[in-house]
């Protein structure tokens, strides 16, 4: 099974994931595309299938979390959209392949699973790292407290750059 062609890179997944309110989510308009359906496609088989979708299935976005949105990803507007986009949580996309009964959607569901999967682990990993390091630390004198707080900060995620938007020619 490891052997077989992705559909989507999980790489492409994960850069779409957000924190949101506490929670690892997925924007409809990005699942829309994943899925290769219109935003408001997808956004019309949740309202068919509402009671699937309780709150910590699905997050309706605030005008603030649209701005903000904008902000950290350099736009200038949300594609001209007129309703707020929803953010769906590991279970919510979970649910959308019982909504979406399309074989892509079955896959790309799937694919997503996994990095959701992915997530977890890394930060598992890390939480497991940093308390390793602790007891070292705990263990060892002073003298090494630069070589800790070295591997400390290799340990943090890097941080978000904003992406520039707009024509680049080559070269430039």
């Amino acid at each position: 099974m490891e052997n077989e062609k992705q559909m989507i890179p999980i790489g492409r997944i994960e850069k779409l994931i957000l924190l949101i309110r506490g929670h690892k989510v997925l924007l409809d308009k990005d699942l829309a595309v994943l899925y290769k359906v219109q935003t408001r496609d997808l956004n019309k088989a949740v309202n068919r299938n509402i009671k699937r979708f309780p709150r910590d299935f699905m997050i309706q976005l605030t005008y603030q979390e649209v701005r903000d949105l904008m902000f950290q990803f350099g736009t200038s507007s949300w594609g001209g959209t007129r309703k707020l986009p929803r953010a769906f949580t590991e279970q919510g996309v979970a649910m959308l392949s019982s909504v979406l009964k399309s074989e892509r959607a079955i896959e790309v569901n799937i694919e997503i699973m996994r990095a959701f999967v992915k997530l977890r682990q890394i930060l598992s990993s890390n939480i497991q790292l940093s308390r390793r390091l602790d007891e070292l630390e705990k263990k060892y004198d002073y003298k090494f407290k630069a070589v800790f707080e070295a591997i400390r900060e290799l340990m943090k995620p890097p941080e978000k750059t904003k992406r520039k938007i707009g024509y680049r020619p080559e070269g430039g």
